[in-house]
């Protein structure tokens, strides 16, 4: 084989590598789209779910109206954010903790509690949570996946296509979600 064989077959190969790992960072930085994209059609399940829950509770909760406030304030707040921001992530957050102040409120009225409507709406935000959740974890594991991606050598020569992405934080528990459950609040 000539010299020349040899370097054409060299600069295949390399442009082949390349190619590769081009290849893996697009297709790591859509992941991490895709993910959000699915994170984004649960919340936007809840989103639509909250009001509906509201408009149940109050019929039986009149002392919770500041509470009902701060969820819809913070339910706007939540769908104004931007997709993949950590101000959305916060109040997507906030949101939570309040829902789960709401219906954990829900069992002192035991009419609503025994209601049909609400039974079914608790059931149905209870689902969704877990596809949150889900959506969540596949969404952290496409980001580190990316990350990772652009941060081994040779990705990390392409790292600037996947720039819009490696800002984006990773859904995380918060304090609330990470402190010990007590059991007595809720005797």
């Amino acid at each position: 084989m000539s010299l020349e064989m040899i370097l054409i077959i060299a600069a295949v190969v390399v442009v082949i590598g390349l190619y590769l790992v081009y290849r893996n960072v697009i297709m790591a930085k859509n992941n991490v789209l895709e993910a959000l994209s699915g994170i984004d059609v649960q919340l936007k399940k809840r989103h639509d779910l909250v009001p509906n829950i509201l408009t149940i509770a109050k019929k039986f909760m009149e002392h919770e109206s500041e509470l009902f406030e701060q969820v819809t304030e913070l339910r706007t707040q939540a769908m104004k954010a931007p997709s993949g921001s950590k101000a959305k992530f916060v109040a997507e957050g906030k949101l939570d903790n309040l829902m789960s102040q709401l219906l954990v409120s829900v069992e002192n009225y035991p009419e609503l509690k025994s209601n049909d409507t609400m039974v079914q709406a608790m059931r149905t935000y209870n689902e969704v949570e877990e596809h949150i959740a889900a959506a969540r974890r596949f969404y952290n594991s496409a980001l580190t996946q990316v990350r990772n991606t652009v941060q081994i050598f040779p990705g990390s020569l392409f790292a600037n296509l996947a720039t819009d992405v490696l800002g984006y934080s990773y859904f995380e528990a918060t304090e609330a979600d990470r402190a010990s459950v007590d059991a007595s609040a809720y005797l």
